[in-house]
């Protein structure tokens, strides 16, 4: 008899593993970039653990991970990540995972994206709220999916709710903007990262401080002469200097144009920890949309 127990107890557990080694969904979700980690982590809720890879204030372009995170990428239920070369850091890891089985979304793929002058895909869309709408979608999509034990009606009304929420921030941005004339719809920022949001509001990228989309990348001195020329032919009041970069070069582009030209930090790639502006995506857009407007109804 416990000879038969026992068979039968080792069948259970080579059953058990067999599931777990044949695609079986996992109970977790890792997210790369804190801007994408709060956007699911409001479509999840409670419904799932969320882990979000990139801290307050780094750089999604370079930030790193331990050894310990790594781990936690592999044995996710679902790897939520920008794509489109935004987080060139742990590009390897991601791919690593997804080479072992890990069901990934590319949340910047999915995003209808838009490209630079050079033709690259431009990973920013989370600058146009329209995107994230439909990228709530898509990442509830997915949980439901691939995320072991979650409820998918709570998920659904978890992504209703929140699609709420940001067609009401997309309106009062609309709003906020339309008091903005149209000559001074120009934006010059630390690197390209505008190009959705220009393309949704009306305005015009008149050019960056570094060139390219990558922080990784340095202007030559003739780029900033070349941007300085252009600012002072457009009559630009202010550049926006990411609140997570040194805004050093955006200072000397200042001097350099010859004018009285005010730097203003704007949230674009980070979220903040909570108390200094943006906590939240909902909370970083709003901060965005008072500083743009100020900034260029300024007289």
């Amino acid at each position: 008899m416990k000879r038969r127990v026992l068979a039968l107890f080792v069948v259970a557990l080579l059953a058990a593993a067999g599931c777990s080694g044949s695609g079986g969904k996992g109970a977790s979700v890792v997210v790369t970039t804190n801007i994408l980690g709060d956007i699911t982590r409001a479509v999840v809720g409670d419904q799932a653990e969320v882990t979000v890879l990139m801290k307050p204030n780094a750089d999604p372009h370079s930030f790193g991970i331990s050894a310990q995170q790594a781990a936690q990428v592999e044995r996710a239920g679902l790897i939520v990540y920008n794509g489109l070369g935004l987080e060139e850091g742990m590009l390897r890891t991601v791919r690593t995972a997804e080479e072992s089985g890990v069901p990934s979304l590319p949340a910047g793929e999915r995003a209808n994206p838009i490209s630079y002058a050079d033709n690259k895909p431009d990973p920013h869309f989370w600058t146009d709220p329209a995107r994230v709408r439909d990228a709530v979608k898509t990442i509830a999509d997915e949980v439901v999916a691939h995320v072991d034990g979650v409820d998918e009606a709570v998920i659904r009304a978890n992504a209703e709710r929140y699609r709420g929420e940001i067609e009401a921030l997309d309106k009062m941005m609309t709003a906020k903007f339309g008091g903005i004339a149209p000559e001074r719809r120009k934006l010059v920022t630390n690197h390209h990262v505008f190009g959705y949001f220009a393309q949704r509001f009306g305005f015009q990228v008149v050019g960056a401080v570094i060139p390219g989309g990558t922080t990784l990348a340095s202007p030559s001195s003739s780029d900033l002469k070349a941007l300085a020329d252009t600012v002072r032919a457009a009559g630009v009041p202010v550049i926006f200097a990411d609140s997570s970069q040194p805004d050093r070069l955006a200072r000397v582009l200042a001097e350099q144009a010859g004018l009285h030209v005010q730097v203003t930090p704007l949230f674009s790639e980070s979220l903040s920890e909570p108390g200094q502006g943006a906590a939240t995506y909902l909370e970083m857009m709003r901060a965005n949309t008072e500083s743009i407007t100020t900034g260029l109804t300024r007289s």
